[in-house]
């Protein structure tokens, strides 16, 4: 049997919940009330079709994400493509436009991925380990294998055995990196922490929610200012600042977080510290956000300043979350209004080709725990898979609405 979505969408009609300053609207006392929430489908449709439904295959969002990630295709064999988070924030967003299009060459690209490296052998050694596993779920929501399965143990047994920090986070570098810097980087909230959300949503794995339950705590303890953005790591072996706070890792979180209150959202049981969490750091997030152009700068609260640039992917992330988190009554009108200005700069990134096809731009390198002058300082480029991904992402998730 492939895994299904267990969560009953029947759930949320004894909703909503009260989010304090998040909630957008409350239930009313009667069982019979139908749910008001956006993503709301009747039960006798698919979670498939549900899902497409609310995000307008026929839109012109939609048409432009789907030639993004042709155009990418064409010009990376699913082979090239890493065993790591790169690669993984890309294929997780094509299994989300699978989801929306029903397309049979964005599956059969993320599923010539995993059987590659399955064919090849991969190794578990770090969060950033741990998206492909993303991909092995969107597989699994249609076909049985025992491999792709086998994928999504791998994530959960080195999740299983990987060292803690003192307060219990989750050595990003895991055992090798971390034996010299075992220490906690915001960027695994998502590269490890989405796997457990969607491991939870497949198979009802109370396990997994109640890790990632434990991880988002010890993250915002540890890492979160009163501001309500996030520090990038709480160690380095390099120089880095406290009081610096960078787009895509905040962004990360973002993402991670809004998907996990769906998930409560939907089991109608709700998380009071991870509300909070979420509340503060989208809050942070609205201040920061440039009233001109809709996007992030790359080190948020120091716009302007010195070689600080305007950056798309974490500009996309913070869209898909915000707009992910409306469509559950998360948050309410504000939230996707700054959703839809980051959607609109981000499509200001995205360029022609000299064959007409369009590639996505202004995409920060990768990125450690740094100084301010060690963030502004990597470089825009175009093309970069992980950035494709989260403005596919972007594109689909703001879609309908």
């Amino acid at each position: 049997m492939t895994r299904q979505r267990i969560i009953d969408r029947g759930l949320a009609a004894a909703l909503l919940l009260s989010l304090g300053s998040l909630a957008a609207a409350g239930c009313g006392s009667s069982s019979e009330q139908t749910p008001t929430y956006f993503d709301f489908c009747e039960e006798d449709i698919s979670d498939d079709e549900c899902y497409a439904l609310r995000r307008d295959p026929d839109s012109e969002q939609i048409e432009q994400a789907k030639a993004i990630a042709r155009r990418y295709m064409e010009n990376h064999p699913p082979a090239s493509e890493s065993w790591d988070w790169t690669s993984g924030v890309f294929m997780f967003a094509l299994t989300e436009l699978y989801r929306v299009t029903g397309e049979e060459d964005f599956r059969e690209y993320y599923r010539a991925y995993l059987e590659h490296h399955i064919g090849i052998g991969y190794v578990m050694f770090w969060s950033d380990s741990c998206p492909p596993g993303l991909t092995a779920l969107g597989l699994l929501r249609y076909e049985d294998d025992p491999r792709y399965e086998q994928v999504v143990d791998d994530v959960l047994e080195y999740l299983d055995g990987v060292p803690r920090t003192d307060e219990g986070g989750i050595w990003h570098l895991g055992p090798q990196g971390g034996a010299l810097d075992p220490g906690i980087w915001i960027d695994s909230l998502f590269m490890f922490g989405m796997v457990l959300n969607r491991q939870f949503e497949a198979a009802e794995d109370e396990d997994a929610l109640a890790l990632m339950e434990e991880q988002l705590g010890v993250f915002s303890s540890v890492l979160q200012h009163e501001n309500g953005l996030f520090q990038h790591a709480d160690q380095s072996l390099s120089e880095f600042d406290t009081d610096v706070y960078w787009a895509r890792g905040n962004s990360w979180v973002t993402v991670a977080l809004a998907d996990y209150l769906r998930l409560r959202f939907l089991r109608a049981e709700p998380d009071a510290q991870a509300e909070q969490m979420f509340a503060r750091q989208v809050a942070g997030a609205l201040a920061s956000q440039d009233p001109d152009s809709g996007l992030w700068w790359t080190v948020m609260n120091r716009p302007a300043e010195g070689d600080n640039y305007l950056e798309a992917s974490g500009s996309a992330l913070f869209a898909h979350a915000m707009a992910r988190a409306y469509r559950y009554d998360l948050v309410g009108e504000t939230e996707l209004e700054a959703a839809k200005r980051a959607v609109a700069g981000v499509r200001t990134r995205i360029v022609d080709d000299e064959e007409g096809k369009p590639v996505v731009t202004g995409i920060s390198g990768g990125t450690d725990p740094s100084t301010f002058e060690g963030y502004v300082s990597v470089p825009l480029r175009e093309d970069l898979n992980f950035g494709v991904g989260a403005v596919l992402l972007a594109l689909i998730e703001t879609s309908g609405l």
